[in-house]
């Protein structure tokens, strides 16, 4: 017999009913009537907290068919996983290696909303480094490498999401010649398979940096970046020196998420 004082939060319930519904859907994708007739759920109420938990970050709509699928920060709910233990046991060391080969600073750094946020860094170690507290530092997604590096790897309903919620903030960088000038440079960046920044970052016009994606099971778990000054180089000398160690990195990084737990 329950015997709490509090009423049961319905909407929490209900919201966790949907989010079992979809870790166990098959393909790990479900449409609102499927979920509806998982959970017992009126469609109606589906769709809200659909709503509500995409904008929460732990799921996304497919703009192709209108289904719905958990994200990479779901893991964060879930099985005791901690985004900081695992960052913090194989991106930081891996960083450490990178520091040592290249010897400007690096960050790692993974989506949190509309923005890249730092997870671990090696500005406070190297003696390049113009930022020493770069942690939980928060990157936008369209100036930045490490923020167009997560934009051009990701899937391509996650990319559309992405820059729907850019396009639609009040005072939008993306607008007409812009969102099309960003789609033939993520497009670039996929070819290359690795991305950069030359100045664009509008506080930051001083950097040059190359980042490349972490990827795990077709989604990117994070961002890997080298930065520098401009005026030390150029980007075709930067990617000459820095992109074999960097794709080295996140290829290490890769191999420890492949790994059975």
């Amino acid at each position: 017999m329950d015997d709490s004082p509090y009423k049961q939060v319905q909407g929490l319930s209900r919201g966790l009913s949907v989010l079992r519904a979809l870790n166990q859907a098959e393909g790990g994708w479900a449409s609102v009537r499927e979920l509806s007739l998982i959970t017992g759920l009126h469609r109606t109420t589906v769709r809200r907290l659909l709503e509500t938990l995409q904008k929460e970050g732990v799921l996304r709509r497919s703009a192709s068919d209108d289904s719905y699928r958990l994200t990479h920060e779901v893991r964060g709910l879930s099985d005791g996983f901690r985004e900081d233990e695992w960052i913090s046991e194989v991106a930081s060391p891996v960083l450490g290696e990178l520091l040592v080969k290249v010897v400007w600073p690096s960050d790692f750094a993974t989506l949190d909303g509309i923005d890249m946020r730092v997870r671990e860094s090696t500005h406070r170690f190297s003696p390049l480094s113009f930022h020493k507290v770069t942690v939980r530092r928060r990157l936008p997604l369209v100036t930045t490498a490490a923020g167009r590096a997560y934009l051009a790897f990701c899937q391509e309903d996650e990319r559309e999401d992405l820059i729907g919620r850019l396009c639609a903030l009040p005072d939008p960088l993306l607008t007409g010649p812009g969102l099309q000038a960003l789609r033939s440079l993520l497009e670039q960046h996929r070819k290359a398979g690795h991305s950069y920044n030359n100045g664009e970052w509008a506080t930051e016009q001083r950097i040059l940096a190359l980042a490349v994606p972490v990827m795990h099971e077709g989604n990117v778990a994070g961002c890997i970046n080298i930065v520098m000054l401009r005026s030390a180089l150029s980007l075709a000398e930067a990617r000459k020196r820095y992109l074999a160690p960097l794709h080295a990195a996140a290829q290490k990084i890769e191999q420890y998420l492949r790994e059975p737990r």
